[in-house]
């Protein structure tokens, strides 16, 4: 089991976004968060890696007890997962090594020799090793997207959260994104996490959806 919440309520300051949370995750499944902009999925998401606080009977994400976590344990919970954003969150001023690098440097990869076989491998997953001495401003939208997957998977997560991770793409960089994002699913059997609001998704790359709809969680 990758992630196990009983009756979780979900707060942003004193407005409750979602109640009543009941939702699991295995090992290799796809699973998406649908629902209107605002329902409460990003929120969701946040409480999985532990950037919104939640409350309730049961909240376990990877081992962790999120009802009781602390701060000092955030470092170690995210290395056992990636994140994708909708906005990227690269350094555009580096190159795609550089942007690499920096994460697994920060992640406690100490020989270099290893830093690079590891990233070589990650962009070759991603099908971009040609672009590895590029500026991130020099890729395309669609190609920053992969790059942020391949940062995803440096640490070779059991879990993927992907926020919105086609919502700045045009419809075929999408549909590569979630054709890679299910890809990665099925060879490593990394659970997949990830918000949208384009349906066509679900119908392309079929899993377990739940829909954020007047502040519950509808599975």
């Amino acid at each position: 089991m990758i992630l196990s919440y009983k009756n979780i309520n979900i707060y942003q300051g004193d407005y409750q976004v979602l109640r009543n949370v009941n939702i699991t995750v295995e090992e290799g499944e796809m699973v998406y968060l649908v629902g209107q902009v605002g329902s409460g999925k990003s929120s969701l998401l946040k409480t999985f890696y532990a950037e919104v606080p939640c409350q309730g009977e049961e909240a376990n994400v990877l081992g962790y007890n999120m009802l009781k976590f602390k701060t000092s344990q955030q470092p170690a919970l995210r290395r056992e997962m990636g994140i994708v954003f909708q906005d990227f969150q690269l350094l555009t001023d580096r190159t795609v090594f550089e942007n690499l690098n920096f994460v697994l440097k920060a992640t406690g990869w100490k020989k270099k020799a290893e830093r690079e076989e590891k990233i070589q491998e990650v962009l070759k997953l991603v099908r971009l090793e040609d672009k590895i001495d590029n500026f991130i401003f020099e890729l395309s939208g669609g190609e920053q997207q992969r790059i942020c997957i391949a940062r995803a998977l440096l640490n070779n997560p059991k879990v993927i959260l992907a926020d919105e991770p086609t919502g700045n793409l045009d419809a075929e960089n999408g549909e590569l994104i979630l054709a890679l994002l299910d890809e990665i699913r099925r060879q490593k059997n990394t659970a997949i996490i990830m918000s949208t609001h384009n349906w066509q998704w679900i119908d392309y790359f079929p899993g377990t959806v739940y829909k954020c709809q007047n502040n519950e969680l509808i599975k």
